[in-house]
């Protein structure tokens, strides 16, 4: 049975009140990265692992901890389910980041159920002048509109490291296959990003790609972090033949998402 199938089997039974424990479950993201005071921070992203707005996704308290010693706490509540933060690194070279569910699921099923990933530190020294800033996607995915963009979202705002941006929607896929052509990073003043602090709120790119395994395709976009818990971020997205700009196969203007949670961060120092 694929993993859709699975989820699709226990979303139902959700629906007919007998799902099971170990249908509740919080998922956990996590990175560690240098922050603006040149400190070494985790950062995370956690949410439920049903999909989001499926009855039994929330739970009124999700502990996250660093070796096992609890640094933060958050909820999974309507509409995202999902919430994000750091904290600063433990000492040593990695990290464990669990994401624990110790409130009560909103079906009524007790807490106790929980998800670990390992982080690895960076081998760069971390200090002040880190780099311009980079956006990531949270959640399962990242929604506008008809479209879906993968969590593996990272985009930089220079054009030295690769970046990875999939859309999917209607059955047609599209991902970037080169460095971004152009990028352009900034901060308005009337926008706050946090948490966690970023050096801007909005990133602006050009790439080029495969449209449904063709090459030839440019896509132009737009990501705005608006803060948490990402109801209010925005993101435009339209993907054209590169030869034929007329031949528009995705045109999506500037809106808040409708699932998901863009973050901006501070960049990693990188060569």
């Amino acid at each position: 049975m694929s993993l859709k199938s699975f989820r699709n089997v226990l979303a139902g039974l959700l629906c007919l009140g007998a799902a099971p424990a170990f249908a509740h479950h919080p998922t956990i993201e996590a990175e560690a990265v240098c922050n603006a005071e040149g400190n070494l921070v985790i950062e995370y992203v956690s949410t439920s692992w049903l999909t989001t707005g499926e009855p039994g996704s929330g739970n009124s308290q999700i502990d996250i901890l660093f070796n096992g010693v609890k640094v933060a706490q958050g909820a999974y509540t309507s509409p995202t389910y999902a919430f994000s933060g750091s904290a600063p690194a433990p000492t040593g070279t990695s990290a464990t980041v669990t994401a624990a569910a110790t409130g009560t699921w909103d079906s009524g099923a007790a807490g106790g159920q929980s998800e670990s990933v390992t982080v690895t530190y960076p081998t760069e020294s971390c200090s002040s002048t880190v780099g311009v800033g980079r956006f990531t996607g949270g959640g399962f995915q990242v929604r506008v509109g008809e479209a879906r963009v993968t969590r593996g979202l990272t985009i930089h705002c220079d054009l030295i490291l690769s970046n990875n941006l999939e859309v999917n929607w209607g059955g047609n896929k599209f991902h970037t296959t080169e460095h971004l052509e152009t990028v352009e990073c900034s901060d308005s003043p009337l926008i706050d990003q946090t948490p966690p602090r970023a050096p801007l709120d909005t990133l602006v790119g050009v790439g080029t790609g495969r449209y449904n395994n063709a090459d030839g395709y440019t896509i132009e976009f737009t990501l705005v972090d608006a803060g948490e818990p990402g109801s209010s971020d925005q993101a435009a997205l339209r993907i054209y033949e590169t030869a034929n700009p007329a031949h528009v196969v995705l045109n999506l203007p500037l809106q808040t998402l409708s699932g998901g949670n863009l973050q901006a961060h501070y960049d990693q120092p990188h060569k």
